[in-house]
């Protein structure tokens, strides 16, 4: 950590980053609450929303990165500490964010693969496709409602410590350090 300067057009680096993970973890969180809900959009988006969720662990593990590069550079203040030992639990939920991208990918990969076979089994038989995407119409009901439940659990957990971590930067930073009323000239 001591070898890289952590520091973009003379601002420190975290400071920037932050901004993109605070709108990239929810966005993408939320994303596959709707992937996993709704099969019309994961036949879109699954591949953009696994390549966002792939990004977002280097981000996320950078901005932390950056963060505690950035904490060794200012006095010592209990808000501070407290947001630097907070800054790290988002990892856990970024890697459970591309475990559940990983998941409605999977999903959504063994759906293509499912109706293609229905649909080459039924042209050998000249029979009519019956089910849902070539899969038991059971099965992908209860997949999709696992894989939902499992996306708004991470989504929850994720946005939650996102905002549990900002809350206590913004303390840090700004906590005593502005007025109430405007000030004068």
């Amino acid at each position: 950590m001591d070898d890289v300067d952590y520091v973009f057009q003379g601002l420190p680096l975290h400071v920037l980053l932050v901004h993109a993970v605070v709108i990239a973890v929810p966005v993408v969180a939320l994303l596959l609450v709707v992937l996993a809900a709704w099969p019309a959009a994961r036949r879109t988006l699954w591949v953009p929303a696994l390549v966002a969720a792939a990004l977002l662990v280097p981000l996320g593990l950078v901005t932390v990165e950056a963060g505690e590069w950035l904490e060794e550079r200012v006095p010592e203040a209990p808000l501070i500490e407290a947001h630097t030992s907070q800054g790290e639990d988002i990892v856990p939920w970024l890697y459970a964010v591309l475990g559940v991208a990983a998941l409605v990918a999977a999903w959504q990969v063994v759906t293509i693969v499912a109706r293609r076979r229905a649909a080459a089994s039924d042209a050998e038989t000249g029979a009519s496709l019956r089910s849902a995407g070539g899969v038991n119409r059971i099965t992908g009901l209860v997949v999709s409602i696992v894989l939902t439940l499992v996306a708004i659990g991470v989504a929850v957990g994720a946005i939650w410590t996102v905002v549990q971590i900002g809350e206590s930067g913004s303390r840090a930073v700004w906590e005593g350090s502005f007025s109430d009323t405007p000030l004068e000239d």
